[in-house]
């Protein structure tokens, strides 16, 4: 892997720090990786340096306290990229890491090529969680959280989707135009994360069958 990326290092355990430090430039070699050992010097550090692909983030560090560091970061920096490294691996963190916006949960346990496998994987864009977590408890949070993102408006709109209505057919029962109901595709399409109206249809159809 050849990009260029900055990486942050948010742990308050040197030695920890340090393996993953060596650990991250094994796998990336041109990474450009800094580092903070507490809430406070974290924060200081995302000020300073503005345009960051990845924020690496041990739950426990002085100035935080269970989610609180990284519901605080969600809502100051609501694009970063956060990956949450943590020690506490129970499949209760996991999800409300999930559900407080991180991008991945990556157990400190992992081995070596695990974490350089989930490393790759969330520089690729795509989302890591452990394989362990009860995966269908967990698929369903994730599709309610998408489900509830959408207005009633919205919600109308793909009910109406999954019984076979065309955009004509759903705008004149809403009595609204059929650009309108264009646009409400096209956000429904973004917030539930699919990119047509089959995979939208089967979403749903799994949101009601779980």
């Amino acid at each position: 892997m050849n990009v260029q990326y900055t990486i942050v290092i948010a742990d308050d355990h040197p030695l920890f720090r340090s393996a993953l430090f060596q650990s991250i430039h094994m796998a990336i070699s041109s990474a450009n990786l800094l580092e903070a050992d507490s809430q406070n010097s974290l924060f200081s550090l995302l000020e300073k340096i503005g345009d960051i692909d990845l924020l690496l983030l041990d739950l426990k560090m002085p100035g935080s306290s269970g989610m609180s560091g990284l519901i605080q970061l969600r809502q100051q920096y609501p694009e970063l990229a956060i990956v949450v490294i943590s020690a506490s691996e129970e499949n209760e963190v996991v999800q409300q890491v999930y559900n407080h916006g991180a991008f991945g949960f990556i157990p400190k346990s992992s081995d070596m090529q695990t974490l350089l496998n989930a490393l790759k994987q969330i520089l690729n864009g795509e989302p890591y969680f452990p394989t362990t977590i009860n995966n269908n408890n967990f698929h369903q949070q994730q599709l309610t959280t998408k489900i509830a993102a959408l207005t009633p408006q919205q919600y109308k709109v793909l009910t109406m989707l999954t019984e076979g209505l065309l955009n004509k057919q759903i705008a004149s029962i809403l009595n609204i135009s059929e650009a309108t109901i264009k646009a409400h595709l096209t956000a429904i399409f973004r917030k539930l994360e699919v990119k047509n109206r089959t995979q939208a249809v089967i979403l749903l159809q799994q949101f009601d069958i779980n």
